[in-house]
């Protein structure tokens, strides 16, 4: 194994918990991490999330996710074990044989997936994560008073899209808790809409999606406007840094049909 890829790198420090290590097998997912991987060992398979335990928003991320496992009842798969070096952070997660989910119209995955959302909004919000104040559209509301309407006591997932939803089954993991935040309850649901509109639902059809969860129902009209044109404003400044980046631009056509939808301006 060449000794300058991580997975030579993390081999040393995570045989304490796998034994014998047999293949370590890169995933296609979980480009925010370092490696994502399945390691077949003596003691598992093992699901791994490594990055290279350096300050910034990257190595928070998998503090955070490390953190709030346990927090997650059934919904995500368990953190079995971790490790904190000097160079790296490793998580050992059980592995989860799923696909992701299909959220085009029709896909008998929607509302195994809505399913899922729900069952993150009954989740309480944990000690944890008080500290954890979503303030990501912050600087794309059009002032203080809009960004208030996204202050909230809720776990938030904030992740949502198909590949975060591994469907086994009859069931749904969701999966890369990168980025748990606390903050309102209808933010998740408000970004199901996004992503569906984004896999061709029309916007009605995709509100009728969300309309299933209590938290969209008790969100006012003016906050849900005022986050359709916050996302709006977030990818089109995503776009203009990074023009090339197709998924980018595929987000900001679905934003703007759902604020064309709900007559939301961004002028």
């Amino acid at each position: 194994m060449d000794t300058d890829l991580p997975e030579s790198a993390i081999l040393p420090l995570i045989q304490e918990h796998t034994g014998s290590v047999a293949a370590i097998r890169r995933t296609e997912r979980g480009f925010s991490s370092d490696l994502t991987a399945v390691v077949d060992c003596a003691r598992g398979p093992f699901f791994v999330k490594a990055m290279r335990n350096r300050p910034g928003g990257r190595r928070e991320s998998l503090i955070r996710e490390r953190l709030i496992n346990g927090y997650l009842g059934h919904i995500s798969p368990p953190l079995l074990w971790d490790v904190e070096a000097e160079e790296w952070l490793v998580l050992g997660f059980d592995v989860v044989d799923g696909r992701s989910a299909d959220f085009a119209p029709g896909s008998p995955d929607l509302a195994l997936v809505v399913d899922a959302i729900s069952e993150i909004g009954r989740l309480s919000l944990p000690p944890v994560a008080q500290d954890w104040v979503e303030t990501r559209w912050d600087r794309f509301t059009a002032d203080s008073l809009e960004a208030e309407l996204f202050r909230g006591d809720s776990l938030l997932y904030t992740d949502i899209n198909p590949s975060n939803f591994l469907v086994e089954k009859r069931r749904v993991w969701a999966v890369d808790w990168a980025w748990p935040t606390r903050g309102a309850g209808f933010i998740d649901p408000a970004l199901l809409v996004i992503q569906l509109i984004a896999a061709e639902h029309t916007p009605g059809d995709a509100e009728k999606w969300a309309e299933r969860l209590p938290s969209w129902r008790e969100a006012t009209s003016q906050a849900v406007d005022a986050f359709a044109a916050a996302n709006l404003r977030m990818y089109r400044a995503s776009v203009d840094r990074k023009p090339d980046v197709d998924w980018l631009k595929a987000m900001v056509d679905a934003c703007q049909e759902w604020a064309n939808h709900r007559g939301v301006t961004t002028e």
